[in-house]
């Protein structure tokens, strides 16, 4: 009788997959900038959501297009912050090197709630914000997600009180709409560029390599320091935060990427409670199978994702899904997460993303020669920033 094939990897094998695995993997392309400053190169919500436009909008359809730019410009160009970061570094011979940055903001709320991008205040020591004048305010930060691209930092509202700018619907789009971006290109305050939509659910990448799905591309102009303010459609709401450009050279050529302003929705009420994004995660470290036959090894099965090692007392070591054993020989893949393949961490990324703590999800498994579906509760994970850990 002939017995089942026993796929063992080789000890040389099994150090290559453990240095793979605990590598960050950036997936960086040279003709992607993020914008947060040209002096440096770093790499239950209080949201307004009213529908109705804001007071000094008038209805579109009865102005001029010229009309309703000055006029969005007006409404909105208050709530707009001028962020600058500063951090400090001991150089080689002990002294201290400070770096300068800038990026932009968007008001969310009275409390002085600032909505931003996350490379915007990475490795910031320091934060201020002004709004057009000569007024400093300090700011704290108050959460970060690398993996959205998104922050959240807060100032003291002062008396007379903050321009809060108001969210659309990032959902209810279409190519060829009109758009306004207003930020802080170059360190000039309150820029203002329009254009179109020139494409929907386009995928990005944050600076982790975490995707982005849904991006919004636009032709209005952007540059650096542009980053982490607010693209608006032409009621003076805000639908993306705007976040990268595709250039040869770092400057505008009309290809700009912003966050859907409904990932903010889902982002900041945690970042303003938890000061973080308390994500599900399965727990393991998961090399994609595909990636792995192209370097040579032997494994039973073309796709899914091969479970390297187990977070103790994580997800999949509740569930009793099984690891590489200390003899090489290999334990479960993942197939798929509740009939979605996973055929990279990317797929099992997007699958989590939607969602939450508690959930109870069917991961089905390649384990000695038959498939079967595993039962698997959800825990909760803090953003790591880390693409071989789920």
């Amino acid at each position: 009788m002939n017995s089942r094939p026993v796929y063992q990897l080789t000890a040389r094998q099994v150090i290559l997959l453990g240095i793979t695995t605990a590598l960050i993997a950036i997936g960086a392309t040279a003709l992607i900038y993020t914008l947060a400053s040209y002096w440096r190169q770093i790499d239950n919500s209080a949201f307004s959501s009213a529908e109705a436009a804001p007071a000094g909008i008038s209805d579109p359809a009865t102005v001029s297009d010229e009309q309703n730019s000055i006029e969005v410009y007006k409404a909105i160009s208050p709530g707009v912050a001028f962020i600058t970061t500063t951090s400090y570094q001991q150089d080689f011979w002990g002294g201290v090197q400070e770096g300068k940055g800038t990026g932009s903001g968007s008001v969310i709320d009275t409390e002085g709630h600032i909505l931003t991008n996350y490379h915007v205040i990475e490795g910031a020591q320091k934060l201020t914000v002004k709004f057009g004048g000569d007024k400093l305010y300090p700011a704290t930060l108050v959460g970060g997600d690398p993996d959205t691209d998104l922050a959240v930092i807060k100032i003291t509202p002062p008396a007379e009180g903050l321009t809060v700018i108001g969210l659309g619907d990032s959902d209810k789009l279409n190519v060829g709409q009109k758009v306004l971006a207003i930020g802080n290109p170059f360190g000039l305050d309150r820029t203002l560029t329009t254009g179109v939509i020139s494409g929907l659910q386009r995928p990005i990448q944050a600076r982790n390599g975490r995707p982005i799905d849904s991006a919004i591309q636009t032709d209005a102009s952007i540059n650096p320091g542009n980053s982490g303010g607010p693209l608006l459609d032409k009621f003076g709401k805000m639908i993306g935060i705007n976040s990268q450009i595709l250039s040869p050279a770092g400057g505008s050529v009309g290809v700009g990427f912003a966050v859907p302003v409904n990932t903010a929705k889902r982002i900041v009420p945690q970042l303003i409670q938890y000061g973080m994004v308390r994500r599900p995660k399965l727990g393991a470290s998961l090399p994609s199978v595909q990636e792995l036959l192209e370097r040579g090894y032997r494994l039973p099965v073309d796709k899914g994702l091969l479970i390297y090692g187990l977070v103790p007392g994580g997800s999949a070591d509740r569930a009793g899904l099984r690891g590489l054993t200390q003899s090489g020989t290999i334990g479960d893949i993942i197939l798929s997460v509740d009939g979605q393949p996973t055929n990279n961490v990317d797929d099992l990324y997007r699958l989590l993303d939607k969602k939450q703590i508690g959930d109870t999800v069917q991961v089905e498994v390649y384990r000695e020669g038959k498939t079967m579906a595993l039962p698997l509760k959800l825990l909760p994970s803090a953003s790591s920033g880390r693409r071989s850990v789920q």
